[in-house]
Formats: C-alpha cells, structure tokens, sequence
C-alpha cells in the first residue's frame, strides 16, 4: 500500500485502525483472575460502602484462584452473607471477557434478582473497569449488545438470565457458569430438575468448562449449596496459625461446652460481655483476640477436612508432604464466615446472638434463623430425624456374604454409579419383603470404560449365589443410577441389557407422587426423534422411597418389611447405610420433609433406595401368597432326596424369570469394600 500520498494525520490515523483490529489476534500474558482483579478490577459506589480499587482479603485469593485454573470444573462455596461472594462473580465476570474471551451465563433466582444485578453491579462494573471498555463497543449505548438479558464483547457473550423458568437454561452453549445465591432458587425448575444440572448441561461441550456456584445456606436438608459441597472431591476451610502457639485452626463459632471457638465473660448481672469475646485456641487454648487474628490472618491457608492437604493463595494443591499435586475436578470451600471478614465486629456478632436467643426463648425462632444462615453460614436445622449406625451394625447376623439364607428366595441389585467406580448391592427378598444383604461390590475404573461394566455383567449375570439350602441363585432384576458424569454409559449398558431386566434409573426429590415417580424415553436418532423402541428412563421418588426404607431399618424384631445385614460388612457401609437424615421445615405449602447427606458417601444408601424402586416396579409388596410359595418351593424345597448328589442342580428360575443366562465365565475374585472417607 503506497502511503506517500498521504498526511501524517491520516498517518497515524490508520496506525490507531490497524492495531485496533489486529489487537484481537493478540495473544494476552497469562494472567489469574487474582492478578487481574489487582490490577483491573474497581468497587463502584452503587454496590460499595466504599468505593475504591478492588484488594482481596486473605480467604479470597485461593477461592479466585481456582475459579481460574482451567483444571478445575466446579467451584462451589458455602458462605455467610458479605463476605465477597458476589463481588468475586462479578470480577470473575470481567475476568473471562476481557482475558480469556469465554462465553459466559449468570443464572440470578429470579428474573427481577437478575434486573437489579445487571443495574446494580454488572453495568457499573462495566462502566468503571477501564480495560472492560475496550472489549465492550456497546458500553453505554442502547444496543442490542447491551441489553438487560445479555452483554456481547469482542469475542464471547454473557446472558443474564433468571432462574424461575425452565426455558431459561435452554439454547445457549457457554465456557462459564454461575449461580449465584443458589439456595433461593426452586430446587425443581418446572419438574426438569434443579437449576444446577440444568446450568451445568450448558457447558457441557466447552473445552474448559466450569460451573460457579455460591450461596449463603438456608434450611437443612433444602440447601442446594450444602449438597453441591458434599458431593466436592475435596472440601476446604481457612485455617490461620494461632498467634500463642503457630498451629493452624480455623474460626469458629464452637459452643458453650466446646473446647473451641468463641468465648465471653458475664457480668455481675449475669448478662452477657460481647466486649470481652476472644477465640478459644483449640491446640493451647490461648484466648486471641480480633485484632491478633487479624495480624496472622494473611499467613492462613486452606486445608481439607481428613487435613490432609492444603490449598494456598496462590492456588497451590500441596499432600501431607508438601508436594505439589494435581487440582481437584470439583472444589468446595465451606466455613467462610462473619468472623473472617474485617468488617465486621466480633463483639457485634456476639450481640447479635444474644439478641437472637432472646426471641427464641419467647418462641420467634426468625432472628436465630437468620443468625445461623447469614452469620455463621450454616443451613438451619429445624427437625431431624437420623439412624444411628452403631444400632444396626448391632443387629447384624452371622451369616457369610454372598450366600443366601434360608426364605430368602429371589436377588434383586443397584448399582450407584461414581466417577472412578460402580458399587453394587445384591439383596434378597422373602416373604413380606422381609431382605438380607448378601453382597456389595465395588468395581473400580471409569464408568466410561469397558471393563468395570464387563465386572458388572459377571455379577448381574453369571454369578451364581449358594443358598443355604443347598440350590442356587442369580440375580432376577437390576436398577442402575444413570445420573452423575457417566450417563450415556448407563444408558448403553441398560439398553442393551433391557430384555434382562436392567433399568436406568433417576432420582427425583420434590413432591414426588409416587416411588415409582414416571418414565421417559430417552434414546433419540439422527435427526433428533425419540426412538420408537428407545430407552427408558425411569424416575424414581427418592423422598418416598427413602422413607420407606428408613422404617423398614427402625424395625427390630424380624417379620415383613425387616432388614437383615451381615457380620461381614464393615462399618464404613453401616455409616453409609446411616448416612442420611430426614430434614423437615414449615413451607408455604405446608410441612415439608426432605432427606439430607450428613456425610459425603452414601453410596450403600443409595443402593438401598434404587432397590425399593426394583421392589415397587416389581409389586412384591402385593404379591400372593402363593406366589411367595411357589418360590421357596423352587428354591428351598421341604424335602430333599438324601441319595442326591452333594451339589444340589440348578432349579427353574422364578415367575417372570430373565432369559437363560449365558455360560457362565470363570469368576474373578470379587473386590472388597474400601474403608475411608
């Protein structure tokens, strides 16, 4: 191009066009979002008390750190209000449209939720980071680009959506997903499922796809964000060293017979002193004071519940030993609360609680509520009703695993479906649904590779169980979790396995109708039509069928409905067995109950649940008498002939038995159960 001609202005002014337009290609330094926000990121006066460049606190920087890491898929944090979550989205917000050009979508509670956010915190952020303007045309004009339900930037977009309506999560294809305030959302949007399954479909495809989720907690067993951080691979708190004695302990809020957390004189009077209030060290007991903590608060760390690894600011994972590792798929951080924050006020907290336990005395359990939720960032603990492992491990009988006792006379299964394992429990069932467990299984390796299903098969239909009786049994029906990261693997192996009993199943907690809460068909070809003779997908009422089963586990004496477990089963699957509760809370419709993880696996739970669901599909509740006696006609004769040989033969399979099995394959020693959390 011959620029002789031309002036110097015009000059300079082409210069300016073609490093705007090349600028696109260029390729950023790499930078974290903790780096950017310092650098970038500005508290506008509509949403600040203070408006003033951004400047993270201490517990901030590893939670930006991970939103960051492009290994990390799901960062979930369970928090006390004002304590930066927002703030941190809204960076993070910027932080991908300025820095990484990744489509983004931020699902608020509801649509009006969404409004006030945009106005609010989004515009102004827009308006008053510098660097956003340069990746934003339409900043400060009324444009299509620029509307309440969606931001267009060079090279990504941003929709703004509420979270009321199902319609919301369709037809957007994303890198980054937010919910923010999680637990104000419907736990069910429109019976397709809770807002975060239906976020999370949406980066689904995305080469480096990542789920936000933050909330401030509410009612237990309610809280979507408590179950988001129980399902995490690894669970973090913000730990500080004492300023007495170096060891590392986070802050709590403990109890009045705790040898933790926070303390406080009385007065003469016998009122409480919230001038007085220190933290209780639980290592040397010494009393720290705020200021104290707020001297060591920038040496804290973070560390995972078994304390066996730690997560620093800068968003190192590090073992026992101090090595650095890999990060986790799914990252929670739980226990952030008031107290951490430097604006606010220990002694204020303490009048706060005060205040509180006075309404609750007069029988306003409101302020104690809100307390809990949004000063400690706990859920609210209203009723809860739980099985004490320790009483049924009590009652366990001395029978070996996979054999059959005697009026045990047909095998049902469950499989529960993990990232790196399948667990399956064969039980059986006798007259009145009275159930044995004679196995639990666990099949390591990726549920999206052959070989843990091809375990599975070996199990489901070769594996011959010796009944006491001296005949043998094989499994009659099975029911697959299909819900987690593998759900076209459970699906394929179901279809194909579907004239042999083998049924993909659901979970659907709500106000499920019914245990056997509906079926769909899923399967759909080319051209996006459900198959004829696709897969079903049945769901079950997970609340119903856990209900059942928790009073089936209350019984103590045998007869119908009551459980039989083995010596052989180690405490870890009783915990697990136990491992839930039954949570209740006043709605607007009513009493409302729900059942509630107290601990990460659960997983001989859940086996037990998609059992009941076998179970119900199958009627044997309402089977007949002489149904229940043509079985054990079959499988125990009365009589047996003493001149028969030792092994007793196969015998006919039961009333609306599966097909022949196939020649059975020899059998490969069975896994154990594993021990641990």
């Amino acid at each position: 191009m011959d620029l002789s001609g031309a002036t110097a202005i015009q000059q300079t002014a082409l210069a300016e066009s073609l490093a705007a337009g090349l600028a696109a290609f260029a390729v950023p330094h790499p930078m974290s979002l903790g780096e950017w926000a310092a650098k970038h990121f500005y508290l506008s006066a509509e949403s600040s008390y203070v408006e003033q460049a951004w400047q993270a606190w201490p517990y901030q920087d590893a939670i930006m750190a991970c939103i960051s890491n492009d290994d990390i898929e799901e960062v979930d944090w369970q928090k006390a209000a004002r304590t930066g979550n927002t703030k941190i989205m809204l960076a993070a917000i910027g932080y991908f449209a300025e820095h990484k050009r990744r489509n983004q979508a931020m699902w608020q509670p509801t649509d009006d939720d969404r409004t006030e956010f945009v106005k609010t915190e989004l515009d102004p952020m827009l308006r008053d980071v510098a660097i956003m303007q340069h990746v934003f045309p339409a900043y400060l004009s009324r444009h299509r680009d620029n509307t309440l339900t969606q931001k267009t930037f060079l090279g990504s977009v941003l929709h703004l959506r509420g979270g009321k309506a199902a319609k919301n999560y369709r037809r957007i294809s994303i890198d980054v997903g937010y919910i923010d305030e999680a637990d104000a959302f419907d736990r069910d949007i429109e019976n397709e499922g809770d807002p975060y399954r239906l976020a999370a479909k949406r980066v689904e495809g995305a080469t480096f796809k990542k789920m936000i989720v933050g909330s401030t907690p509410k009612s237990k067993g309610f809280s979507l964000i408590e179950d988001r951080t129980l399902l995490a691979d690894e669970r973090f708190a913000y730990a500080i060293p004492c300023p007495h004695c170096g060891e590392m302990h986070p802050i709590t809020w403990g109890g009045k017979a705790e040898s933790h957390g926070f303390k406080w004189r009385r007065l003469a009077d016998g009122s409480p002193d919230p001038d007085s209030v220190r933290h209780l060290c639980p290592h040397c007991g010494a009393l720290i004071a705020q200021g104290e903590y707020l001297a060591v608060w920038r040496q804290g760390i973070y560390r995972n519940e078994r304390g066996d690894l730690t997560l620093d600011r800068a968003g190192t994972f590090r073992d026992a030993s101090g090595a650095s590792i890999q990060a986790p798929r799914h990252v929670a951080f739980v226990g952030v609360w008031t107290a951490y924050s430097p604006a606010a006020n220990w002694a204020d907290i303490v009048r706060d609680f005060h205040s509180a336990h006075e309404k609750i005395q007069a029988g306003d359990k409101g302020p104690m509520k809100s307390f809990t939720n949004t000063t400690l960032g706990q859920p609210w603990e209203e009723t809860l009703e739980k099985t004490d492992a320790e009483e049924i491990k009590s009652r366990a009988e001395p029978y070996a695993l996979r054999t059959v006792p005697m009026n045990c006379v047909l095998l049902l299964c469950s499989v529960d479906t993990q990232d790196n394992r399948l667990e399956a429990t064969v039980r059986g069932y006798g007259r009145g649904c009275q159930t044995w467990t004679v196995a639990h299984e666990i099949y390591y390796g990726s549920p999206g590779e052959d070989a843990v299903w091809n375990d599975l098969e070996e199990l489901i239909f070769d594996t011959e169980f010796q009944h006491a009786s001296g005949s043998a049994l094989r499994i009659h029906a099975t029911a697959i979790d299909s819900g987690g990261h593998f759900t076209p693997a459970v699906y394929d192996f179901a279809y194909r396995h579907r004239a042999r009993s083998v049924f993909a199943l659901r979970g659907s907690s709500g106000r499920e109708k019914h245990i056997k809460n509906g079926v769909q068909k899923v399967d759909i070809d080319w051209r996006g039509r459900i198959k004829k003779r696709g897969l079903l997908l049945w769901h079950v009422g997970t609340n119903l069928a856990k209900d059942l089963l928790h009073s089936r586990i209350e019984l103590t004496r045998p007869g119908p409905g009551y459980m039989h477990f083995s010596q052989d089963l180690p405490d870890e699957w009783f915990a697990q067995l136990a491992g839930e509760a039954r949570a209740a809370r006043m709605g607007v419709s009513g009493n409302e109950t729900r059942w509630v993880a107290l601990r990460k696996r659960v997983e001989a739970w859940d086996c037990a649940v998609y059992i009941v669901w076998l179970e119900t599909h199958l009627d044997l509740a309402r089977k007949s008498g002489r149904f229940w006696d043509d079985l054990e006609a079959r499988v125990q004769p009365p009589t047996r002939d003493l001149f028969a040989p030792e092994s007793a033969p196969e015998i006919a399979p039961p009333p609306a038995a599966l097909p022949p099995p196939r020649k059975v394959a020899p059998r490969i020693p069975h896994k154990p159960l594993m021990i641990g959390w």
